[in-house]
């Protein structure tokens, strides 16, 4: 979260520290169960013999617990200051879950919208990345919940728009959000209700990750990115003044945990995920990436609102 600025110097300094244009391969990882693994909040969690008895034979006996993640989406998730590894919150916790059940994690950048359908094909156990947990989701995946979060638009802050949430003053703006989120279909069902009422519609411009959406911004190519609220807020905060955010956090909705369907994960992670709460390596992660906001106490599976 505090680490490579220098990097967005070249980029009207936009945000998503350490993640410059092309922020690394598809198998850039963050691996290793305790051995010298870059973390932000430190921890060594002893494994919980109830929780790695729940989990399943094929991965207990492969000793690595895999993760996906799309590393754009600061302080979430993203490329840690040497370059290739795989930092932030979700990665924090999925080291967590993974000394828990007595297992090495191995966390990998990987496109946004591929993850859900590589968890389906096996190629990863888990995917950590902000998901959403919503219900059309629910279909393909499994969830357990852990955060929660809300959806902001940011704009330039010379001249940017006033956008008041997601409503009519996003009618014939350019909006950008990355491929595959709940905030690139939320502008493209307004933008239905903007031509409905008679208003101009919503231009969606939709980019592979996160950091394509803060250069369109930072270049004027749109008007406003429309991000989870703590990766918009990071945005802002890391632009040195180019950007701020624009209109209220909106849409509070749960992050989940996804899994295969027949995965036999859920129980184990959601038992993780308790024990993490219970003895304070959750908070004390939120807390380290500066996300208070996203705590919740009540995880489950498969808990979508919409």
């Amino acid at each position: 979260m505090r680490l490579r600025v220098t990097a967005l110097a070249s980029v009207m300094a936009i945000a998503t520290v350490g993640v410059a244009a092309g922020c690394g391969s598809s198998n850039d990882e963050s691996g290793g169960g305790g051995g010298g693994t870059p973390t932000a909040a430190s921890f060594n969690l002893q494994t919980d013999q109830s929780i790695a008895s729940q989990v399943p034979a094929d991965i207990k006996s492969k000793g690595t617990l895999s993760v996906a993640a799309d590393a754009t989406y600061a302080p979430d998730e993203f490329i840690g200051s040497d370059g290739k590894t795989v930092i932030g919150m979700d990665p924090d916790l999925a080291k967590a879950i993974a000394q828990l059940m007595g297992l090495n994690v191995t966390v990998t950048n990987q496109p946004f919208d591929s993850i859900i359908p590589g968890l389906a094909a096996k190629k990863y156990d888990l995917g950590m990345s902000s998901f959403t947990d919503t219900k059309e989701r629910e279909q393909t995946v499994d969830f357990v919940t852990y955060a929660q979060a809300g959806e902001s638009f940011f704009v330039n802050a010379d001249g940017g728009p006033n956008i008041t949430g997601l409503d009519d003053s996003i009618c014939g703006l350019k909006i950008g959000a990355e491929k595959g989120t709940t905030e690139a279909d939320d502008a493209t069902a307004q933008s239905k209700k903007c031509t409905e009422a008679g208003k101009p519609a919503v231009q969606v411009s939709v980019f592979p990750d996160e950091n394509g959406v803060n250069l369109a911004l930072s270049s004027g190519r749109i008007d406003a990115g429309f991000a989870d609220t703590p990766p918009a807020a990071y945005a802002v905060k890391q632009s040195d003044g180019k950007f701020k955010l624009t209109g209220p956090s909106i849409a509070n909705a749960p992050y989940g945990i996804a899994m295969a369907k027949d995965s036999g994960l859920q129980q184990p992670v959601l038992a993780a995920i308790k024990a993490l709460m219970a003895n304070g390596t959750y908070k004390k992660i939120l807390e380290y990436w500066v996300l208070p906001t996203d705590e919740i106490s009540n995880p489950t599976i498969n808990g979508a609102t919409s």
